[in-house]
């Protein structure tokens, strides 16, 4: 038996070793492809700008009000036909030059007057019949994509006109995707960036721009690496993959890192679930082995009553009888050790399930409170720092509720208004619904449904159903989710989707069914909401709809009679 329970253990090591490369490996390819793609996007939207924009300095150059105004000196009216230009084409700014380099006309008023007979966009333009981009640092440090071109009246230079190029709108949309995105010219230096402290550097000085890590850093860094394939760089002490791509336009190169994060969560995830089968495996070993114990007992018994009346063969009776006790002792504390491994399996499933809507929530809170203080915005940053804290405090609240779980009872049930705990769970979902395009119609009465419960368990039962419901819609080509309250006999909220339906009714409930991929679910999210709602005397039930999709209902008992009767104000929907 040693032998058997010592191979189980070093086949389950192995199984999780061999678990771990494998689905690390295939994470992080998808991860890189993923980015991948994502470049492919960012460089078409990078040359289309341009290509819109390389446009712009041919029409204006052409245009007989400004050559005009060039030629009579009159350029009252120039700055409002290149400000109702920039409108019309989305340009960072156009300025219109004079021979001298003197800017006589711009949609930036503060820049009248200004020379710039030395920049090169001005006298490569004069030297060139040609449209001239050029691209330089800027005085707020960024950098300036420039197109520019000679006004000719024929066949004499009167002007230059420079198009700038809108392309730091790119740095603000990447930074809210990706890790950290970068593209640098020919030469090498970075000249677009979501980090605003690599501009101007080479690739090689942005990564090694970074603070000395302590020692304890680095221990816990090695630690938080050893499964995965050796880093490409660190960016603020995380270890990130390099996946880089090329722009079509003047050498340029887009480079973009991206974190191991999400490669560790799923991997873990299945890593867990593993664990837990291994733990279930061992448990019902170690409950064979004590019933095999029980029967010998039973056995030793039998034989002792028969060998009572033999006064030569007494004190080998009591010599066997203690013997037999002893193992039975040693059988019934392995059982309860295997039932607290069983349990713990359980629990941390539970846990990492019911954690993961708040972990994703302050990622995203954390990312904005980054770039708010990078921009010196310290007050709005404190405001996602307090939501942060608020999940936090949430975070606390559903580990308690979890042992509640387990323990099945003990905590204090308070009225709760449905109609505020549905509004608080759509407050949970924001960072998941802002992510996709998901119309959602909530049909709620005027007066308050208020029920018995506890609101933190309450409102964890419909963020799963709004969890699941997303995930059902993802296929649909137009997604939707209805959520409906109506308060008659009881109080009933009904969430329905335009998915492809439930498949299996019958195990929906039951605990570790699912039908995700695996590292998305681990199929105890309805469980513990069916478990929830019965411990408030409500229930939880699922349906196929008629036009298609899934319907959940939570059926609640209204706290007084009086709430029997729909309310007078009748129901306001909201979108």
């Amino acid at each position: 038996m040693r032998v058997a329970v010592l191979s189980i253990l070093v086949l389950a090591v192995a199984a999780m070793w061999v678990t771990n490369l494998w689905m690390t490996e295939r994470f992080t390819e998808t991860t890189r492809v993923r980015t991948e793609l994502r470049l492919a996007l960012y460089t078409g939207n990078v040359i289309s700008e341009l290509q819109r924009t390389s446009v712009v300095p041919l029409l204006l150059a052409r245009d007989p009000e400004l050559t005009r105004a060039l030629e009579t000196g009159d350029f009252s009216g120039a700055s409002a036909r290149l400000i109702s230009a920039r409108k019309e084409i989305a340009a960072a700014s156009i300025r219109m030059l004079d021979t001298g380099g003197r800017v006589v006309a711009a949609t930036n008023r503060n820049l009248l007057g200004t020379n710039y007979s030395t920049a090169p966009f001005f006298v490569d333009a004069l030297r060139s019949r040609e449209t001239i981009f050029t691209a330089a640092p800027t005085e707020t440090g960024g950098t300036g994509f420039n197109y520019s071109r000679a006004m000719l009246v024929d066949g004499r230079v009167v002007g230059v006109i420079v198009v700038e190029a809108e392309l730091s709108k790119f740095e603000r949309s990447w930074a809210g995707i990706s890790d950290a995105v970068a593209v640098v010219d020919s030469e090498g230096r970075i000249i677009l960036t979501t980090e605003p402290r690599w501009r101007g550097l080479t690739m090689k000085e942005a990564l090694a721009a970074r603070s000395a890590p302590t020692a304890i850093q680095r221990a816990l860094q090695a630690t938080a690496d050893w499964a995965n394939e050796p880093p490409d760089a660190y960016l603020q002490g995380k270890a990130v993959m390099r996946t880089e791509s090329r722009v079509p336009f003047r050498g340029w190169r887009m480079i973009a890192f991206t974190s191991y994060d999400s490669v560790r969560e799923k991997v873990n995830a299945v890593l867990a679930l593993e664990i837990m089968g291994f733990a279930i495996f061992l448990a019902m070993a170690f409950y064979l082995l004590s019933r095999r114990a029980r029967v010998q007992t039973a056995a030793y018994r039998r034989e002792s009553a028969e060998l009572r009346a033999l006064n030569a063969r007494l004190s080998r009776e009591i010599a066997e009888r203690e013997r037999v006790q002893k193992d039975l002792a040693v059988a019934e504390q392995t059982l309860a050790q295997s039932s607290k491994l069983a349990a713990l399996g359980e629990m941390s499933a539970a846990v990492s399930h019911e954690l993961n809507q708040p972990l994703a929530a302050m990622k995203t809170y954390l990312a904005g409170a980054r770039l708010l203080l990078q921009r010196a915005r310290g007050e709005e940053a404190l405001s996602s720092f307090q939501r942060i804290d608020d999940l936090i405090e949430r975070m606390g609240a559903i580990t308690r509720q979890l042992k509640s779980y387990a323990r099945k009872g003990g905590e204090a049930f308070e009225p709760v208004d449905l109609r505020a705990a549905i509004s608080s769970a759509l407050a949970m979902m924001e960072p998941q619904l802002k992510a996709r395009t998901v119309r959602i119609t909530r049909t709620l009465p005027r007066a308050p449904v208020m029920v018995m419960a506890d609101r933190i368990r309450l409102e964890q039962v419909i963020i799963n159903l709004l969890r699941n419901a997303l995930d059902a819609t993802k296929p649909a080509a137009e997604p939707q989710i209805e959520l409906l309250l109506t308060a008659g006999e009881t109080a009933v909220l009904s969430v329905r989707d335009n998915g492809p339906g439930i498949s299996d009714l019958e195990k929906l409930f039951e605990p570790f069914w699912t039908t995700k991929k695996p590292g998305e679910g681990t199929g105890l999210g309805l469980a513990i909401s069916s478990s929830i709602v019965s411990d408030f005397g409500g229930r939880l039930t699922a349906h196929n709809a008629e036009g298609g999709g899934a319907v959940f209902e939570v059926q609640l008992p209204l706290i007084s009679e009086g709430m029997n009767a729909p309310p007078k104000g009748g129901y306001r929907a909201a979108e």
